[in-house]
């Protein structure tokens, strides 16, 4: 006959008759509150075996185990180039205890929906003769008898204790402990299990536990972080928590998807640095620069003030469309969004009569209105005109289709390398297809309509 009793002593007997099967079942389903045991009659002859239920470790001895693993990681000899930081995992832990309560030194390899392949480590001792610390520490002395550079261990050692306690790629670790009666004696078993798993054999042959090199060198694109504590001698590779690598301070929140910050009212900047308050009356703010983008007709600091259309700054008046040529280069993007800017395009020709007169004007331009710099050609000038791959045409910003080219002679002939078109000087400025990142030039047009729009105040 068994009983069920209450730990310490495991000898006050709550006097309720059960078989072994109803008191594991229901000393499992109870508390961890309590302590309980499963205790045999031994003044009947019955062999004094079974176990003690102790309650679970507590979140503070989790940080403990967690980080003790990731000091220990970090000490390996010769230091590891992909060694990962340990996180604590409760699924891990709760399979650890129910191997623990079995009392087994070796538990076999449970099969988990969760997890599809899992490392164990244990240890057996007398009760109170060393804590879960100690016992990390001796796996990871194991590691005196392992040999790096041929991933053995030397005879007569073992080593396994110590392979899976550093293999790289295991990230997450769960630990349990219990009290077992053996023979008469009180013992203890420490169970840790790791997922990933490791100790993989190849042809009979241990796979080496971590890749040496400096630290966090072959960390993934998934875990580019690197985490190196005070006490840690190399860096482990971690999620890193903040990929984008900046704060956004006092003022504003990091949406770590798009690396930008938002910033609060008030505030502006890349990091939310600068307090603004400005308000644009007639136009859109632009956040990053703290200044507003006056609507057509009307500027000053907060867009307020009715203008009228700075026909003086227009180069060329061809058919009531101004346009203004650049002193300064950009690629052809960042063209197209400057004239935006100014509330105009990238010029657009449509016949020949424009074509002649810019290209008169562009190549009577005097020497000093060129803009100097070594690195570009910069006496190209981009106009409003791309290749589109998909429709396999040339197109105007706007989305027309060209029914006027003046393409030069050989040209386009870049075939989907050059996907913006300039006026080339070397071709008396007919057109040619360049790379968009080439830094040139451009020509903006403000069209009549967008003219009238200044006239009217809209």
């Amino acid at each position: 006959m068994n009983f069920l009793c209450i730990y310490p002593g495991c000898n006050r007997c709550l006097g309720v008759t059960v078989t072994n099967f109803m008191v594991q079942t229901f000393a499992l389903s109870l508390s961890n509150t309590f302590a309980f045991s499963r205790h045999n009659d031994s003044s009947r002859g019955i062999k004094n075996e079974g176990l003690c239920f102790l309650p679970g470790l507590e979140v503070k001895e989790h940080s403990q185990i967690v980080a003790h693993h990731n000091r220990l990681r970090s000490r390996v000899k010769p230091t590891a180039a992909n060694m990962q930081k340990m996180e604590w995992d409760e699924k891990l832990a709760t399979l650890a205890k129910e191997q623990a309560t079995l009392c087994h030194r070796d538990p076999p390899l449970l099969h988990s929906s969760s997890f599809s392949h899992i490392g164990w480590n244990t240890h057996l001792s007398v009760y109170g003769d060393a804590s879960f610390s100690d016992i990390i520490d001796s796996w990871f002395e194991e590691g005196k008898d392992f040999l790096y550079s041929s991933g053995r261990c030397r005879e007569n050692a073992t080593c396994q204790h110590y392979t899976q306690l550093v293999w790289a790629t295991s990230s997450h670790v769960g630990c349990a402990n219990q009290q077992c009666w053996r023979n008469g004696e009180l013992w203890e078993i420490f169970i840790c299990a790791y997922y990933p798993g490791g100790n993989w054999k190849v042809n009979g042959q241990l796979v080496v536990p971590y890749k040496s090199g400096l630290y966090c060198s072959l960390c993934t694109s998934s875990m580019s972080g690197c985490f190196r504590l005070w006490d840690h001698v190399g860096g482990l590779c971690e999620i890193p928590k903040n990929p984008c690598r900046m704060n956004c301070g006092e003022h504003g929140h990091l949406n770590i998807s798009a690396c930008k910050c938002k910033c609060d009212p008030g505030f502006t900047g890349r990091f939310c640095q600068v307090r603004c308050s400005v308000q644009c009356v007639h136009g859109h703010f632009k956040e990053e620069k703290c200044t507003c983008l006056c609507d057509a007709g009307y500027g000053g600091a907060e867009c307020a003030d009715k203008v009228q259309f700075p026909f003086q700054s227009c180069n060329l008046i061809i058919d009531g469309n101004c346009f203004k040529v650049s002193s300064e280069v950009r690629t052809y993007y960042g063209a197209k969004s400057h004239c935006q800017e100014q509330g105009g395009i990238l010029a657009q020709i449509h016949n020949q009569k424009v074509q002649d007169i810019l290209a008169f004007y562009l190549s009577k331009l005097e020497t000093n209105n060129e803009v100097t710099k070594n690195d570009f050609e910069t006496q190209n000038f981009w106009i409003g005109l791309t290749y589109k791959p998909p429709k396999d045409s040339f197109q105007w910003d706007t989305g027309e289709i060209p029914t006027f080219f003046s393409f030069a002679f050989g040209q386009p002939d870049n075939q989907g390398f050059g996907n913006c078109v300039e006026l080339q000087a070397l071709s008396g400025f007919n057109w040619n297809d360049q790379r968009c990142k080439t830094q040139n030039r451009y020509i903006c047009q403000h069209g009549a309509e967008h003219i009238a729009q200044w006239e009217d105040g809209r």
